[in-house]
Formats: C-alpha cells, sequence, structure tokens
C-alpha cells in the first residue's frame, strides 16, 4: 500500500499490527477492569457443523458505556457542559440537558427499571419518538447491563410484532404517541379502528397481540399531544413520569453495572428489503472503543465546545452510534431533532438547527439533501437567509451516509459550504452499516488522532472527490472480489468484501443465530471475506466507491452497469433532482437501464413521458458519462413516485417488479412490499405513472418482450 498521507499511514497500522493499534486506542475509555488483550482469534464450529474463523475484541475486559458517556465527564469536572439540545417543530418544544442533569435523569431511570423487573443480560425494547427520554431509556438501560433493542417508531405493528419475537424482551418502553411531521400524533396504543382511519391505528397493542411473546411490563412516557389512558396496571402497563416521581422522593437511584467487553450493549435490526429482520449485535467494548476513536478520527469532534447535529432517528444505526453514544462518549454536545428536512415547517430547519445550535459537524443522509433541493432549488434558505448574515460559519463539516451520494450533490453543497461556512468546510460521504457500526470508509478530518489520540494538529484531509465514500478507516481491510472471490484489480468493479477481523465497532454475529450469521455474510466466498452485499471499486490511490447493492447490478448485453452510476450520470442534468435506475428487460440485450426521476423544476410536468429534448440530453449524458451500450431503453418523470425505506434506502426491487409485470401487461399484479416502506402510497403513484407511460410507449416495450420469450 502506497503511503501518500497521514491516513494511508493509521489504515497501514490498524491493519498491520491490530494488537497494538488498539490497546493504544483502548487507552481513551474508562475499563472497570482492564482487557488481556486487545484481538481474540479462534476457529467457531456451528452445529450443523460449518466452520469459521471467529473474532472478539478486549477480551477479559469490562466496560460500562453510560459511566463513559456521562459519569466520567462529570466526575471530569464537566458536568455543567450541555449533552443534548432536544429541538422539536413539530411541537414547537425544545430543552437542554447538562451532563450533570443527563447523569440524575439517567440514574433514576436505571433504578426505576431495577425496581421493575429488569436486570443485568435482559432485553428490553424501545419503540419511541425522538424526544429525550428515548436517550434516557437507552443509557439507563445499559447502565444496569442490561441490552436495548430500538424499533424505529414509525415502523408498523407487523414489523414491531417480528422484533418482539426475535428479542423477548423482559419489558417494553414506549410513549403515548409520535408525530409524523406535519400529520400530527400518531398514537403507539391502539384504538377502536372505526374512531380512526387505518394509517392512525395505535401500533402497539396490536404488535403485542400478534407477538406470540408478550412482554411483562409496559413503561409508558405521556405526551401532552396525545395520552395514554388508562394506564391499566393489570396487564403490567406502567406510567414513566409517576414511576419517576416516586424514585426520585424515595432517592433511588442505580449505578453502573461493568459488563464484560464481549456482552451484548444493544441489538438493532437490519432494515432489510427482503426477508425477516437480522438482529445485529454490538459488542460493549469494542462499540466504546471504536466509537470513541472514530467520532475524533473521521468526524473531528473531539469534546466539550463541539456540537454533533445527526439528522437520523435512534431506529437506525446511525442514531445509534452519531445522535447517542458517540458524541457523549466525547464529552460533545448532541442535537437531537424531531423534525423533517422540509415541511417542519420549510426547507430551512436544518440550517435554523446550524445556526442556533452553533453546530460544528452535521451529518445527514442524500435522501434528506434531495428533499431540500426539491423544495428550494435555489438554495434560497442556505444563502440568502443563513449564509448571508454568518449564521453557518460555524459548521466544519456535513458527512453524508445511508444511500450513495451522487456527485451533483457533494458539488452543489461544497460550494456553500466554501463560501458560507468555516474555512476549509467539506463535504464528506462515508459509507457504512448496521453491520459495521461506524463507517467502513471516509476522508478523516482528524488524522493525526490515529497516531498520537491527544494531538490538535489540524493536517489537510485527503482530497475529495464527488461519487467516492474516500478511503477506508481503519480496522477496516476492503477487497473488491468476482463472484467466485478472487480479488480483482484496482479500478474494476465487482463485490465489496472485507477481510477477517472486522474492526471494533463491527458485529461478530447475529443475536441467538450464530447459522445465519454464517450463511448471510461468511458461506457466499467460504468464509475468506465478509460479503458486505455492496457493489463497486477502488481505484489506484485507494479510494472506494459504493455503485449500488450487488442485486441492483443490470446485465445489459453480458456488460455489468451498477445502478448507481448510471443515476450519477443521469442526475448530473441540471433539471434532474433525483433518480432511480432499474433494469427492463430487452429482446436483444438482455435487459435495458431504465429510469424513474424527479425534476428539481418548481412546477414539475405532469406527462410520464419526458419531452424529447429532456430525454436526448440525458441520453447523451450517459453515453459520454459511461458509454453507448448503457443507454437507456426509457424514462418516466413525475413527483412522489420513488418508494424508499424509512432509513432512506431507494426501493429499486420494486420498481423493476412494477416494470417487468407492466411489460408482460399484468401491471395490477401485486408486489412484494417490505413493511421497512416510508409511505406505501407511492406504489400507487409509481403504478400509475408506469400504467400511463407504457399507454404511450407500451405496444413496442411488450413486443419486444414476447419476441424474446419466443426465442
Amino acid at each position: 500500500m502506497a503511503v501518500q498521507h497521514i491516513q494511508d499511514e493509521v489504515l497501514r497500522r490498524s491493519l498491520e499490527d491490530p494488537e497494538k493499534f488498539w490497546t493504544a486506542q483502548a487507552d481513551h475509555v474508562h475499563w472497570h477492569k482492564k482487557p488481556d488483550r486487545a484481538l481474540t482469534k479462534r476457529t467457531k464450529t456451528l452445529k450443523s457443523g460449518a466452520k469459521h474463523e471467529h473474532w472478539s475484541w478486549f477480551s477479559g475486559g469490562q466496560i460500562s458505556t453510560t459511566f463513559n458517556c456521562v459519569d466520567r465527564h462529570v466526575i471530569n469536572g464537566n458536568g455543567d457542559k450541555l449533552a443534548i439540545c432536544w429541538d422539536s417543530p413539530v411541537t414547537g418544544l425544545k430543552e437542554k440537558y447538562t451532563y450533570r442533569q443527563l447523569l440524575h435523569e439517567v440514574e433514576t431511570l436505571a433504578g426505576v427499571l431495577r425496581e421493575e423487573g429488569v436486570q443485568k443480560g435482559d432485553v428490553v425494547l424501545i419503540y419511541m419518538p425522538m424526544i429525550p427520554a428515548a436517550l434516557f431509556a437507552m443509557l439507563a438501560i445499559a447502565r444496569i447491563g442490561a441490552i436495548h433493542a430500538v424499533v424505529f417508531g414509525g415502523f408498523s405493528s407487523n414489523a414491531l410484532a417480528q422484533r418482539m419475537e426475535a428479542s423477548k424482551p423482559k419489558a417494553v418502553m414506549t410513549a403515548s404517541c409520535g408525530i409524523e411531521g406535519t400529520k400530527g400524533p400518531m398514537g403507539y396504543k391502539n384504538r377502536i379502528a372505526d374512531e380512526i382511519s387505518p394509517c392512525w391505528q395505535k401500533l402497539l397493542e396490536e404488535a403485542v397481540r400478534r407477538s406470540s411473546f408478550k412482554p411483562l411490563k409496559t413503561i409508558i412516557w405521556q405526551r401532552g399531544e396525545l395520552r395514554w389512558d388508562p394506564v391499566l396496571k393489570e396487564e403490567g402497563q406502567r406510567n414513566w413520569q409517576r414511576l419517576v416521581k416516586s424514585a426520585r422522593n424515595r432517592g433511588l437511584k442505580a449505578e453502573a453495572v461493568p459488563i464484560d467487553s464481549a456482552d451484548g450493549l444493544y441489538i438493532i435490526y437490519t432494515s432489510g428489503t427482503t426477508g425477516l429482520p437480522k438482529g445485529v449485535v454490538r459488542e460493549a467494548g469494542g462499540h466504546a472503543v471504536g466509537l470513541n476513536f472514530s467520532i475524533k478520527y473521521l468526524f473531528g469532534v473531539h469534546g466539550p465546545g463541539d456540537v454533533m447535529f445527526t439528522a437520523s432517528d435512534i431506529g437506525w444505526v446511525v442514531g445509534h452510534s452519531y445522535i447517542v453514544y458517540a458524541p457523549l462518549l466525547a464529552g460533545a454536545t448532541t442535537v437531537l431533532f424531531e423534525g423533517k428536512p422540509v415541511g417542519t415547517p420549510d426547507a430551512s430547519t436544518f440550517w435554523r438547527i446550524v445556526e442556533e445550535y452553533k453546530v460544528t459537524t452535521m451529518f445527514t443522509a442524500p435522501t434528506a439533501l434531495r428533499a431540500i433541493r426539491r423544495e428550494d432549488a435555489d438554495n434560497d434558505y442556505f444563502e440568502r437567509i443563513y449564509g448571508s448574515r454568518g449564521g453557518l460559519k460555524t459548521l466544519r463539516a456535513l458527512f453524508l451516509a445511508g444511500e450513495r451520494s451522487e456527485p451533483s450533490i457533494v458539488d452543489m453543497y461544497q460550494r456553500l459550504l466554501t463560501k458560507h461556512c468555516a474555512p476549509g468546510a467539506l463535504v464528506i460521504d462515508n459509507w457504512w452499516s448496521s453491520e459495521s457500526g461506524s463507517p467502513i470508509s471516509g476522508i478523516a478530518l482528524s488524522a493525526a488522532t490515529g497516531l498520537d489520540f491527544k494531538a490538535t494538529s489540524r493536517p489537510k484531509p485527503l482530497p475529495i472527490r464527488p461519487g467516492s465514500a474516500g478511503k477506508a478507516m481503519p480496522g477496516f481491510d476492503v477487497r473488491v472480489v468476482d463472484d467466485e472471490g478472487n480479488e480483482l484489480k484496482r479500478g474494476c468493479m465487482g463485490n465489496i468484501v472485507m477481510a477477517i477481523p472486522l474492526g471494533p465497532t463491527a458485529f461478530t454475529t447475529l443475536w441467538q443465530d450464530d447459522e445465519r450469521f454464517y450463511r448471510g455474510y461468511l458461506k457466499r466466498f467460504k468464509g475468506r471475506w465478509v460479503d458486505t452485499g455492496d457493489a463497486g471499486m477502488i481505484d489506484e490511490e485507494g479510494y472506494i466507491s459504493i455503485m449500488s447493492r450487488s442485486d441492483d447490478i443490470i446485465n445489459v448485453a453480458a456488460h455489468r452497469f451498477s445502478t448507481g452510476a448510471i443515476e450519477q450520470a443521469v442526475t448530473s442534468h441540471p433539471n434532474i433532482a433525483e433518480a432511480a435506475v432499474v433494469g427492463i428487460p430487452d429482446q436483444l440485450k438482455g435487459h435495458l437501464p431504465f429510469a424513474f426521476v424527479t425534476l428539481s423544476t418548481p412546477h414539475h410536468p405532469h406527462p410520464a413521458v419526458p419531452d424529447d429534448a429532456l430525454y436526448r440530453e440525458v441520453q447523451g449524458l450517459v453515453r459520454r458519462q459511461i458509454g453507448a451500450i448503457a443507454s437507456l431503453g426509457g424514462m418516466i418523470q413525475g413527483k412522489g413516485m420513488i418508494p424508499r425505506t424509512r432509513s432512506g434506502k431507494t426501493l429499486r426491487r420494486v420498481l423493476r417488479e412494477l416494470l417487468e409485470n407492466a411489460t408482460h401487461g399484468d401491471l395490477d399484479k401485486e408486489v412484494q412490499v417490505p413493511t421497512t416502506i416510508e409511505d406505501a402510497e407511492v406504489i400507487q403513484v409509481a403504478r400509475a405513472k408506469i400504467r400511463e407511460y407504457f399507454r404511450v410507449k407500451g405496444a413496442g416495450l411488450r413486443k419486444a418482450v414476447e419476441v424474446k420469450a419466443k426465442l
């Protein structure tokens, strides 16, 4: 590996001598018992007889994540520093908590949980909106050595029931309602269906009814917008605020309970687009060390005075890592936001947050920035209002992850940050997953901390390459291989895999399912590589480009193209805000790329079929940037027709299935829609647009499929 930058050197050291590298990083968290060593490897034999290499981090150590996130900052004299700023435009409420106040909330709630029967090693399911009590719950559960399983508060009762059955929680911690943007309160308690429309049905009791496993306790945070009434004690329901008030009156609190490094801190279920969710287990020791390192090394957040705004949800891994744990491990301030990038009240809400709380580091998904671009195509809010008055000068970096960031988004926001934010401010794409727990790749803002953890100097970061997710992070040995597991040359597209061991924040198994862990991640490449399920390439200098999920590769006349690469070309057109590309059957080439696009113009054209000029321009971009063989087989334009999961991932599989049904003249056929979908109505919008397109263009397309079938 050619060393060209300090980030390259840090990666080299972490891979060549992981024992030395991670032992040094482990010294920067508090251990109740120091680990015997950093890395332990052994061969694991499964019940099926399969064997694979297993690894664990910081064996012999005992640690309390809550102590590291809260207690130690108070002990070290930082109790009056801000820990949490809660901002809820959907309710008009705001709250702030210092580290001392956070400790008081968490140790009292931990005492309540213990009194309610939760013990070390028990699972507690959290199903809550983005309110401070949700963070108190996560930290309180960890404080007594229990394991939390957070379920996104917008999931359906069926999705919640699946996770309830899988994790078997001793108790559920929830709230009386969540608030979905401008839609108003969404109750979590069941009510008579006749009183409200189906989308307002209260989900939790329905999930308990569906699940074969019944939690003993349900602890409810009562919100003023919609109360849970009555609380039925005979059914194990408890009023959260009353329990806490009683505990305070009695001086009830719980001290931090250390757990073994390899013990589970939490379970997070993959949002997944197919199949049953998988329970990713996060080990306590590696999680604390790895996150404490990454928040400083990659994100440049070092402690008091740094403010991190992660515009995600605690139901996702991004929220676990960079709303809750990493900022608090560092002793920084985290902004907890209950709202949407648009509509609460408008597309300026993110920039208001940056100005009001003097945010230094922001982290969001490309999907959010696309939504803002659709509503504010000229960036008036960013430039004319907040930027012009200097309100964004504290912002040092805008991090993007969750789905591939097209270069047009990166370039646009880099220009805005250069003009209006802190000197040297960067837009940094990074790539990771629920399984990895922290970024696998990115551009490190504070690479010097990888060699000297106390270093305060800020050498210039590596250059940004729009379209790339940066270089591998320490501990992650990223490779590109063909379908047989053979490593490919730099610059060739293939399957993105990682060598064992993964970095300390990453999983080592699935919750109570070692066999599924082996089948899902190791078996494909015979235990040699961990399969990420992503496709992409690594260039000569080590920059990683994630182009699509492996199953989103389109095979055109024996040439493999990623949807991400084609979408990148399509969205380079100035009038296109977003695109989703899937394959459509073709009689000669097997498949052709087909694009669904949303325009950035204020008044979106109604027809599904774009005008000839726009189609020619987009086709020209695809031909120039990828090649004539990747030319589109068609394009549909429209608003609100690209389906996504609640975490922002595009459901290309659903669009592909709708399109294939249409080519066979059966557009009304039902498609498999995952429970994680953000808005099921989008499917009907897409179906209508496809129907309109085929009414105009479809005869020739269907004929092509019929000819192919005869061949």
